[in-house]
């Protein structure tokens, strides 16, 4: 019998036998690799990832949830952590890391925002997530979907949308529909910014008012002089620059000092 699952957890467990191995097998586990799961629910990913990866990292919020797995699975198998997995610090853990897991539909955008400042760490990042937020993640440029998540998971990761999950594949089903998007943390040869702090400033600005102009909505950020440098119209709104450009307009800002 499924727990009950929690509307503050923002829980709705896989229970579908076919979706569960596809999702396996994009995940691809191998013998002696560090991995961590998020959220792990009822232990229905876990147990097939454990019978290859030991041990096995989960970190769980439900208590409940949490003495359960540790009942069920030994200790030289799984490894649970009970809390918050925006808490957990992840030099605790084993690197390269490998993430996995069916990511709280209300807390799924802070995790990968975690998951992009600890890119360095990890190997790669395998997510079950709403389909909406996917579509966000691999948008391009000048469309709809394109925004800050887009900019920020872009400048860490090459990202693909491998397989789309119905509603009916979970308990209780969600309203939505969900997808697996795997992320692979992009080489040391990656467009960075000389200052990341400010790179994240302007990004966000850019976003804050996405029917502004960058000259309007990041002008607490960049001098005027820095559009110029940076071969950027400042009449053009952040939704149309790719993540190549923020990166050049930032650094073109630092170069510039401070704006007005």
């Amino acid at each position: 019998m499924l727990p009950r699952p929690r509307k503050r957890f923002g829980q709705h467990f896989l229970t579908d036998r076919h979706y569960l191995q596809r999702i396996v097998e994009a995940i691809a586990p191998r013998p002696g690799e560090a991995m961590l799961e998020i959220g792990p629910g009822t232990g229905i990913l876990t147990a097939e990832l454990a019978s290859v990866v030991r041990p096995l990292h989960v970190i769980e919020i439900d208590r409940d949830l949490a003495s359960e797995l540790r009942g069920r699975f030994p200790a030289d198998q799984v490894l649970v952590h009970e809390g918050d997995a925006l808490e957990l610090d992840l030099a605790t853990l084993p690197a390269p890391l490998r993430v996995v897991g069916n990511l709280p539909y209300n807390v799924s955008t802070p995790i990968l925002f975690r998951m992009e400042e600890q890119a360095a760490r990890l190997r790669d990042c395998t997510f079950l997530l709403q389909k909406e937020v996917v579509e966000r993640m691999v948008a391009a440029p000048a469309t709809p979907e394109y925004g800050r998540l887009s900019v920020m998971l872009q400048s860490r990761f090459a990202m693909a949308d491998v397989l789309d999950v119905p509603p009916g594949a979970f308990t209780p089903p969600p309203k939505v529909n969900s997808a697996v998007v795997r992320m692979r943390p992009l080489g040391e040869d990656r467009p960075r910014a000389r200052d990341e702090a400010l790179f994240r400033s302007i990004v966000a600005a850019a976003f804050s008012q996405r029917r502004k102009t960058l000259r309007n909505a990041a002008r607490a950020f960049v001098a005027e002089a820095a559009y110029a440098a940076a071969g950027i119209d400042a009449g053009r709104r952040g939704e149309t620059l790719s993540v190549v450009e923020f990166v050049a307009l930032a650094d073109a800002a630092l170069a510039a000092g401070p704006a007005d």
